[in-house]
């Protein structure tokens, strides 16, 4: 897993977005674009960026959306689509003129939005533990959690301006590995992930983005009218142990799909929020049978 790596582009005022290959870009091999879920990082996909099936399947490269890991904007503030967007301005500068996108939580939202953008660019996407609608209250009558409820709290505690030695609190990363991966998180692994938040998210520049990356979450805008714009095929996995989003929620929305080329949902058994992360093996060996079958 190479190093994570910035590029400009003029979205935003021009932006500086963080970006990873797994290896030297090979321009006979179709991409797979990898977007991270929620105060995550291009380091989400290192079991992806491990496999060597997947690694020779398809150029790996993830992009980390707003708000994350190593990517700023001369604006503040930023939506799902704006990280749609610079994710398609980001393949135009490396050169890549087509690719498949797979996207985990919020990283879902963010590869549908660039299917709706670009049909021509975008090959085929692949969903993990995600949902096309808003935090909803028919959202949350198919089982899904109540987002509005869970990010409320930590966007009234980031409101006021911090010093240059604020980081983010340690019982915030705990809360989200606890959705994203439950209770039993290896103390190495949750070691990891608080060095990790707590070196992207510091002083009062990473408050900010952090507040506004939860105010995204929890107030962005539903697809479920602009799902027929999909023309590419569409995998969507589904952990029958995700507390996020319920399988019950992803078999109405895989049916929104009614343009794509091939929309087909996977339960997943036991499969975490984190999908990528929890069910690797599961993960990968559909995405390689997705690539080989639509590039």
């Amino acid at each position: 897993m190479g190093n994570t790596e910035t590029i400009t582009v003029p979205h935003l005022g021009t932006s500086t977005i963080g970006y990873r290959f797994g290896r030297p870009y090979d321009p006979s091999l179709p991409t797979l674009v990898l977007v991270n879920s929620f105060s995550t990082s291009a380091e989400l996909y290192g079991p992806q960026f491990a496999d060597e099936e997947l690694a020779t399947t398809a150029n790996l490269l993830a992009i980390e959306p707003y708000g994350h890991g190593r990517t700023r904007a001369s604006y503040e503030q930023f939506t799902y689509w704006d990280s749609a967007i610079a994710d398609l301005q980001v393949l135009d500068a490396l050169g890549i003129p087509q690719a498949f996108v797979l996207g985990t939580s919020q990283g879902g939202w963010v590869a549908a939005r660039m299917a709706v953008l670009a049909p021509r660019a975008v090959q085929g996407i692949v969903l993990l533990g995600t949902s096309m609608d808003s935090e909803s209250p028919r959202s949350r009558d198919l089982g899904c959690w109540d987002g509005v409820a869970f990010c409320t709290p930590a966007i009234d505690a980031l409101a006021e301006e911090v010093g240059d030695d604020w980081v983010i609190p340690v019982e915030l990363v705990d809360a989200v590995l606890a959705e994203g991966l439950g209770d039993d998180v290896p103390p190495a692994e949750r070691s990891f992930w608080h060095e990790t938040h707590q070196r992207n998210y510091t002083g009062d520049d990473g408050r900010r983005r952090l507040r506004l990356c939860s105010i995204n979450l929890r107030d962005r805008d539903g697809l479920h009218g602009r799902l027929d714009a999909v023309r590419c095929p569409v995998l969507w996995m589904q952990g029958t142990e995700d507390p996020v989003y319920s399988v019950a929620n992803a078999e109405e929305e895989i049916r929104l799909f009614p343009h794509s080329a091939g929309a087909e949902l996977r339960v997943v058994e036991g499969g975490r929020h984190f999908l990528s992360a929890s069910h690797p093996a599961e993960v990968d060996r559909a995405t390689v049978d997705f690539i080989r079958r639509w590039a």
